[in-house]
């Protein structure tokens, strides 16, 4: 069996959005604000400069874990995750990521933390390298700038 941590990292960073993050700008907007999910990939693939960039989003738990095992076996060099609501409840998520041998940043538009109890667990957090929360959606730019910086 190969050790996949041998093999060299590409340069894309996947960034992959759970459950009803497609309704962004018009889903509770005084919680989340007015932008939508279009124009946080175009922040993404801004700040993103020449790197490649994977931007997805869905409502399955079981996609987002296709999409983490495509970033597994396309050696990607970063994940950045807004999980969503699956973010306290997906364990198959969470063990997905943990095979991902680059770098993860669990990324939430809230601060989750200010949050009802039952947003204040993140199972991700547990094998994020790096978890960015309650920047509204300009936190995708600085993840992006971030994933961007830890894979130089």
């Amino acid at each position: 069996m190969t050790d996949r941590k041998a093999k060299p990292l590409s340069n894309t960073i996947h960034v992959l959005n759970g459950p009803n993050l497609n309704r962004l700008g018009t889903r509770e907007p005084e919680i989340y604000g007015h932008t939508t999910l279009a124009e946080v990939e175009q922040m993404c693939r801004d700040a993103a400069g020449d790197r490649d960039l994977i931007f997805q989003q869905s409502n399955a738990e079981y996609q987002i874990i296709d999409w983490i095992h495509e970033a597994i076996d396309t050696n990607a060099a970063a994940i950045i995750i807004n999980p969503a609501g699956l973010t306290f409840t997906s364990v198959p998520i969470m063990d997905a990521l943990k095979m991902f041998p680059g770098k993860v940043i669990e990324l939430h538009i809230t601060n989750i933390h200010r949050r009802e109890a039952v947003y204040q667990n993140s199972l991700m957090s547990k094998v994020a390298t790096a978890v960015i929360a309650g920047l509204g959606p300009q936190g995708y730019r600085s993840a992006v700038e971030a994933a961007c910086r830890l894979t130089e």
